[in-house]
Formats: structure tokens, C-alpha cells, sequence
């Protein structure tokens, strides 16, 4: 069901009415929404963006030109997603095998940014707050609050829920430069501080 508090550009096209967008999204130019597809409230979803079967995509989420995002891929809150990001569903393609009962879920969590370009090999968690730099081939799991780019894609450092890198360490408490937050540091692992 498609709100009518929703923007949806007339080049657009919706599958049926089992589709669920919520209030205040705008779809624009050239966009294809699948069947049973769910996205979340507020969205920005740009020009010839195609968003498969089932997918689910929480609210606040922004995705860039000319993204396709496919059956298994779930998008939570407040993610950002560059231009020409491409993400799989298949290990293995082959033209002449059907392999839809093998699609692997691909999970982008809370408020992880994605820089244009990248790849996103299925199967893999995309961590809350984490950053992947444009161009990069995502090839497993990301931390939360991590740095990640190159191909593969390697963790160069860590990220404030602001966006910028982590430059102050004192007693293996990061400290963000920009905001001031502040994040535990524990074995490959960041925690953000309440204060």
C-alpha cells in the first residue's frame, strides 16, 4: 500500500499493491519497485533505482542513482547508499542454473554509509555506523563504526556516528574531533560512551 503522503515521479513504476512505502518517501525519475517490497518512511530513493521482491528498507534511508538492490537485502534506519552501488544475491551465477532458493540475505545496518561504486558481495552485514569508501569490494562482514575501503575492502580505522574518522585515542577511549562522542575501544570492537 502506497501512502498518499508519498512522492512518486510519473516515469516511475510500482508492482501491485502489495508494495508498503511509507509517509514522506520520494521515488524519482526511472525507478522500478517490485512486489512486496517495504520502504520505510522518509526515504530519498533517487533516479533508476530498482528495488526487488521482498526487500526491506527502513526509514530515513537514502539511496543514490542507479542502484539495484535485490531479493535478500535488508536496509535498516538512516543508511546511505552512493551512486551506482552494486550489490549481489548470488555466490555463484550462471545464466543457464536457477538459483532463486539460493539467494544469500544481505544485512546494511543502522546508519552505515556506502560510498559510490562499491560492491557488496552477498551475505555479508554491512555494521551500524560503519563507513565503506567509494570504489571498495566488500568481500565479508564489516564492523560496527569501522573504516573499511580498497579491493577487498580492508578496515583502515574507525568512524563517529557523525561520519568522521576516529583521530584521538587516551586510555583506549576513542574521541571524535568534530562532536565529541566518545567510544570504548575493546578487542576489535568499538562501543559508543553515553555521557
Amino acid at each position: 500500500m502506497v501512502n498518499i503522503d508519498v512522492y512518486v515521479h510519473e516515469s516511475s513504476y510500482i508492482d501491485g499493491d502489495d508494495v508498503s512505502i511509507g509517509k514522506g518517501t520520494e521515488v524519482w525519475h526511472f525507478s522500478h519497485i517490485m512486489s512486496k517490497a517495504k520502504i520505510g518512511s522518509n526515504c530519498k530513493i533517487g533516479q533508476n533505482v530498482f528495488i526487488g521482491n521482498n526487500v526491506i528498507i527502513g526509514d530515513n534511508v537514502k539511496i543514490q542513482n542507479n542502484v539495484s538492490i535485490y531479493d535478500g537485502i535488508i536496509i535498516e534506519d538512516d543508511v546511505f547508499i552512493g551512486p551506482s552501488v552494486v550489490f549481489t544475491n548470488v555466490i555463484n551465477p550462471r545464466s543457464f542454473i536457477e538459483r532463486k532458493n539460493e539467494f544469500k540475505k544481505t544485512i546494511i545496518k543502522k546508519g552505515a554509509s556506502i560510498g559510490a561504486n562499491s560492491t557488496i558481495v552477498c551475505g555479508n552485514v554491512i555494521g551500524e555506523y560503519s563507513f565503506i569508501g567509494a570504489g571498495s569490494v566488500v568481500t565479508k562482514d564489516i564492523l560496527d563504526y569501522a573504516l573499511y575501503y580498497g579491493n577487498p575492502s580492508k578496515r583502515k580505522g574507525w568512524v563517529c556516528e557523525c561520519g568522521n574518522k576516529l583521530s584521538r585515542m587516551i586510555k583506549r577511549k576513542w574521541y571524535c574531533s568534530v562532536c565529541d562522542k566518545r567510544y570504548k575501544y575493546d578487542w576489535y570492537k568499538l562501543e559508543k560512551l553515553e555521557r
